[in-house]
């Protein structure tokens, strides 16, 4: 055999190109679509510019370097002082300055009442969760925790500025001194999980300054994410009960810039999230501000966990996204026996109901952070954003882990191969579990479920939610009629979970009559809800207009 002959084995051929330099909302129909449904007079600039940013190659090799190389833990220096500090990749730091450039954290809050400020953030968050979803823990929390600082009115009036701003400042100083901060949250301990009530950390009154009522913490978190964020939420019991605190890590003026005693006792070895930093802390006679009144804990955190439920579904569908993109673009490209994967019969069915999957999600996505836009302006958004807050996070993240298995099938062996960090359907196959269970695995949100249908404004909501699309098919209309009885008979916790599902299905398909091509309404009708589906992916009838939905889904 001659060298020629020799080097010609190692040609590269048949394989596809990364999926990279697109514009991701430009390419996204379904996002595009829903967007006009809730919010037809959102202007497009902010989100098509964001769309071109977070599918640049650029993005995607700083996704890859803050995921390859993970947060390092020093919690002393060489001379032996404690230091308690996390240190990043610098891509980190450039995915969290992008983040907060486009306003994905707090700077709703201060935009409330103008145009369609939640929702816009919506739709940027699932972009950039297409680029890289670990960095946005703080970003979430951030957003999550602003408006129940407010019940802290000192506290408020000192970081609602620097919260708000789009200047990220990655260093560990004085609130004053920084041009933009981020928050987090640490509710959860070992023994309790999403039993806070079991919480044992400890919260002894130490007088009042100009940050209102002050008090000693000592006690621990188990899970305590982005701990290099400026300040936490936290849960303590004090002398009243379990109570909400403000917990800064760097302290105010009058106590010479001192770090908190927040002691980092190591971070979390996780199955995905690799480029955030989770962590255990202990907190030693921290120094701590009240928020709100003692004893008002739980129901503060059920606020904040309400909008970080909202992330959660948003993230998945971001991420059901990306996987469905670089599927289609794989089979593409890709051929076998003969033909591009694409064309391959079965692998077009199980593209187009990927496609069908991912859109359903992103509809019932934006429809609830829609909700969060009006919630305050109409009783029904209010009920409805109670309502849909647990289905979406229920049914979007469930359906998150199958989801990705079947877009990484697509690639076979290709999708299962990390190779540095270039793998991305690896990646997002590791993260899609993380949304499931953060802020309430499946079993939380069918309880908190539960807590909203047994209002009593809940089945009429429900009923008009689904009236627009009545007569468009029979099974949504043998659906449409059944829930709102259900929910007024809902009396068992084991009946939850298939409520969830079905409550999640029936809007999702009102919302499909409206804002996608009845080919796509007909097929998710005929799947989902008329029983014309398998039990995987790429089982729909023969009715399925194929060739519309992945149309749709990609442009060529």
């Amino acid at each position: 055999m001659t060298v020629a002959s020799l080097a010609a084995t190692h040609e590269v051929f048949n394989q596809s190109t990364p999926w990279a330099d697109a514009n991701l909302y430009t390419t996204n129909q379904p996002l595009q679509d829903a967007l006009r449904l809730h919010a037809p007079d959102l202007p497009l600039v902010r989100l098509t510019a964001l769309g071109a940013e977070m599918g640049s190659a650029e993005m995607a090799m700083h996704a890859r370097l803050a995921n390859t190389y993970k947060p390092q833990l020093r919690t002393h220096d060489r001379f032996g002082h404690r230091t308690d500090v996390v240190e990043f990749h610098p891509s980190y730091h450039a995915l969290m300055g992008a983040a907060l450039r486009h306003g994905l954290h707090a700077t709703p809050w201060s935009r409330q009442g103008i145009g369609h400020a939640h929702i816009e953030r919506a739709a940027g968050f699932m972009l950039f969760t297409e680029a890289e979803p670990s960095v946005l823990c703080p970003v979430s929390m951030s957003y999550a925790v602003t408006p129940a600082l407010r019940g802290n009115a000192a506290v408020w009036a000192d970081w609602s500025a620097g919260l708000a701003s789009t200047q990220y400042d990655p260093r560990l100083a004085l609130f004053s001194q920084k041009s933009a901060l981020t928050m987090g949250m640490g509710m959860t301990e070992k023994q309790g999980g999403s039993d806070v009530r079991a919480n044992t950390t400890q919260a002894v009154p130490d007088g009042d300054d100009a940050w209102g009522a002050r008090y000693r913490i000592t006690g621990h978190k188990w899970f305590f994410s982005a701990p290099m964020c400026d300040a936490f939420l936290i849960l303590a019991q004090a002398p009243g009960g379990l109570t909400c605190f403000f917990l800064p890590r760097v302290l105010p003026d009058g106590n010479d810039g001192a770090v908190n005693t927040i002691r980092i006792q190591r971070l979390k070895d996780k199955l995905g999230n690799h480029a955030n930093a989770s962590s255990e802390v202990e907190f030693i006679n921290a120094l701590a501000w009240r928020v709100g009144e003692e004893g008002r804990g739980v129901a503060q955190i059920l606020e904040m966990g309400t909008m970080t439920r909202l992330d959660c579904a948003l993230g998945t569908s971001g991420l059901m996204r990306q996987a469905l993109s670089i599927a289609l673009h794989h089979t593409r490209q890709r051929s076998a026996f003969g033909k591009k994967l694409i064309e391959q019969p079965l692998m077009r069915n199980v593209l187009a109901d990927l496609a069908l999957e991912s859109e359903a999600a992103t509809a019932l996505s934006i429809r609830l952070a829609s909700a969060f836009d009006h919630k305050d302006k109409s009783e029904h958004e209010a009920v409805m954003a109670r309502l849909l807050t647990p289905v979406a996070k229920f049914w979007v993240c469930k359906r998150g882990s199958v989801f990705a298995q079947e877009a990484m099938e697509c690639l076979g062996g290709n999708g299962y191969v990390e190779e540095g960090g270039e793998g991305v359907m690896a990646r997002i196959y590791r993260e899609m579990p993380l949304n499931s269970i953060w802020e309430g695995a499946g079993n939380i949100m069918a309880l908190d479920l539960l807590r909203a249908v047994r209002r009593a404004d809940t089945a009429a909501a429900l009923a008009d939610e689904l009236a627009p699309a009545r007569g468009a098919h029979p099974a949504l209309d043998r659906m449409a009629s059944a829930l709102p009885l259900r929910v007024d008979a809902m009396t068992t916790e084991a009946e939850a979970r298939r409520l969830a599902q079905d409550v999640a299905l029936a809007v999702q398909a009102a919302l499909l009559v409206r804002s996608a091509p009845s080919a796509v309404f007909g097929a998710f009708c005929d799947s989902r809800l008329g029983g014309d589906w398998g039990y995987s992916f790429g089982t729909l009838g023969a009715g399925a207009d194929l060739d519309t939905l992945l149309s749709r889904a990609l442009p060529a």
